[in-house]
């Protein structure tokens, strides 16, 4: 299991909302923004291949 920290992170209840939207049945919320964090590295790695792509670098 991972190591948890005591940390806290103030959101508005839009985004409380929002994150308890997507959060699966049984899941955490810490897994949930794991899976967040990955996906977002993914699609910014994307990006950034396709804009070097596209200027040719």
């Amino acid at each position: 299991m991972a190591e948890v920290a005591d940390k806290r992170i103030p959101v508005t209840k839009d985004v409380w909302e929002g994150l308890s939207d997507l959060k699966r049945p049984g899941e955490t919320f810490a897994h949930l923004l794991e899976e967040m964090i990955e996906n977002e590295k993914k699609a910014r790695l994307f990006r950034d291949l396709d804009e070097i792509e596209e200027n040719d670098e």
